[in-house]
């Protein structure tokens, strides 16, 4: 395992040997998503597959679901059960982070030869782990191990999205505001020719009372904007599939598991 220092205290890329692009999903609870959900990841494989053209797989050591039964992610419990197995891969766990990923990246990066790196992190780490600063050393840390196994390696990497803690915990509301400031300025350090990396945009007029089940996890609005986040950033960059389609039908509409 390449060696990663990370922080733990609180105070035109070539893609593919084989030309088919494979995605992998990195991220927390807002990723893995518990027992009965579809996930935001669900939403990006459907993305995926409105383009015939596009030759993908989505990779990654993990599959499963959360079970809050079990406290443990156990379950196969997807709300589509059509969800195909190949295409739940991720590499995503409850209460994980930038602190818990930066040591396991380049050994999944080497070990399922993904390309393509699409990183949900951070609102656990300044929630229970590091400070805003120490994150972001985190962030660093995470995607130069990334390159240690693949130098080619693209990412696409999501701001903290605040949740309902940071509407009375105003110390709370900064950190994650200045943990974005940082992680954009880690993009614009480390983004290189040969292994591009794109901060997406926070989603447009996503709303944690609408858009989420709890204040923090994406119900199936929150879930369609995180994938349009991800989709609408790599089709503007890099010309990759094109525009999230699901999205305009969302709009004024009903919150149902299938929207």
């Amino acid at each position: 395992m390449a060696q990663v220092s990370i922080v733990t205290s609180q105070a035109g890329a070539v893609i593919g040997h084989d030309d088919a692009m494979r995605f992998l999903f990195v991220g927390d609870s807002m990723t893995i998503g518990r027992a009965g959900d579809v996930t935001w990841r669900y939403r990006m494989w459907q993305h995926l597959e409105t383009f015939p053209g596009l030759t993908y797989e989505i990779v990654g050591p993990r599959s499963t679901l959360y079970d809050a039964e079990a406290n443990a992610p156990l379950s196969h419990a997807y709300a589509d059960p059509s969800f195909p197995p190949p295409a739940r891969r991720h590499l995503s766990g409850w209460g994980e982070g930038w602190l818990h990923m930066a040591p396991v990246i380049a050994d999944a990066v080497r070990e399922t030869e993904a390309d393509v790196l699409l990183v949900s992190l951070g609102l656990i780490d300044l929630g229970f782990y590091t400070d805003a600063e120490q994150t972001a050393a985190n962030a660093r840390a995470f995607i130069e191990a990334a390159r240690t196994a693949n130098p080619h390696i693209r990412m696409v990497l999501l701001p903290v999205i605040p949740n309902v803690r940071a509407e009375t915990d105003a110390p709370f509301a900064a950190s994650c505001a200045r943990f974005n400031e940082l992680l954009a300025k880690a993009v614009a350090d480390l983004d290189t020719p040969s292994s591009p990396l794109l901060l997406a945009s926070h989603p447009p007029g996503y709303d944690i009372h609408t858009d989420t089940y709890d204040g923090t996890h994406p119900g199936p609005t929150g879930e369609h904007l995180l994938a349009a986040a991800f989709a609408d950033a790599m089709h503007q960059a890099w010309g990759l599939g094109g525009p999230y389609a699901g999205l305009p039908a969302l709009v004024g509409g009903p919150a149902t598991a299938e929207g």
